[in-house]
């Protein structure tokens, strides 16, 4: 059974806290500031009354605002193509709203058929990978579903102690290792004890590694080996943290680690100031990969769904 984020995050459900409608334009707010400098890529381009099919310049100079938003030559070059089949462009914002909509595809599901619900959560160092996993437990056991963290990095001692904080808060089961273990063996007993206490979710922290390090990246695929021996189905979410601020090199990243561990969905973190959105496009259009996430702010209230129409309006009209 498949459901959208929003609906597994407990987003319109009767449990937990409802978000106010203040809330969420609170939110839209943080998401419009958070993109302000891809934005401003585009704004001299925008800012034309009525924008001229004829005019070979204005195209080039629209690719090159696309392109400086981070989203990417090959995404650029497609929605540019979709927008000169429309022809006529007298809202220009508009199309470019409803062009980057399609190319970011429809709002991500999950397949939540199984219980627990397993999600694999990957990525380099200094991502926010830890802070996320720890915001989403809190975040789902305000909603009421009972989570369990299993911290699969074995190698950093202040890694599974932060973790180990944020489950506390949350109220969420913890399970660690021994400084060095074997990080299968932590990703196997967390599911063991998601099954014997009946728990709804078990998210999976992994030692953050360069996608270019071949042996972890082989010992990464070792951990989703084991839990899809454990439990059938399972990952039912690998997610794949990437730092908005690290622009095309995100991208190489996500090529990477999906090619090793099958990664699913994107969590897009720290779109601060100094981010350029535009990432999320370029990772969707080259690799088919949904964002499925997204943290613009330290709060527990800033990570949420990822809604592409949100996003392509925070980026285009603001």
């Amino acid at each position: 059974m498949a459901r959208s984020w929003s609906e597994f995050l407990g987003e319109g459900d009767d449990e937990g806290p409802r978000e106010t409608d203040e809330q969420q334009r609170g939110f839209f707010g943080r998401l419009r500031e958070s993109l302000g400098k891809s934005r401003r890529a585009l704004t001299e381009q925008l800012e034309v009354a009525v924008f001229d099919p004829s005019d070979d310049a204005a195209w080039e100079r629209l690719e090159e605002a696309l392109i400086g938003a981070d989203v990417g030559v090959p995404a650029t070059a497609e929605v540019v193509r979709r927008l000169e089949q429309r022809g006529e462009l007298p809202d220009l914002e508009g199309a470019l709203v409803d062009e980057l909509t399609e190319v970011l595809g429809e709002p991500a599901s999950l397949d939540v058929a199984s219980r627990p619900t397993v999600i694999l959560v990957v990525g380099v160092n200094g991502t926010g990978k830890t802070t996320t996993i720890g915001k989403l437990a809190m975040r789902l056991r305000e909603h009421g579903r009972d989570v369990v963290v299993g911290a699969a990095d074995t190698f950093r001692a202040a890694a599974e102690e932060q973790l180990e904080i944020w489950a506390e808060r949350a109220g969420a089961g913890f399970v660690g290792g021994e400084r060095g273990g074997d990080p299968a063996a932590v990703a196997y007993d967390a599911i063991e004890r998601a099954q014997r206490d009946g728990a709804d979710v078990v998210i999976v922290d992994t030692a953050g590694r360069l996608h270019t390090q071949q042996n972890l990246m082989d010992e990464l695929a070792k951990v989703r080996r084991v839990i899809e021996r454990k439990l059938d189905g399972a990952p039912h979410e690998t997610l794949l943290v990437v730092d908005a601020t690290t622009g095309q090199n995100g991208l190489q990243q996500a090529r990477l680690f999906g090619e090793a561990v099958g990664v699913t969905g994107v969590a897009l973190t720290k779109l601060d100031g100094s981010a350029k959105g535009g990432i999320a496009i370029a990772i969707a259009h080259e690799l088919g990969l949904p964002v499925k996430l997204v943290g613009v702010g330290e709060g527990l209230e800033d990570l949420r769904p990822f809604d592409p129409r949100d996003f392509a309006q925070a980026l285009v009209r603001g």
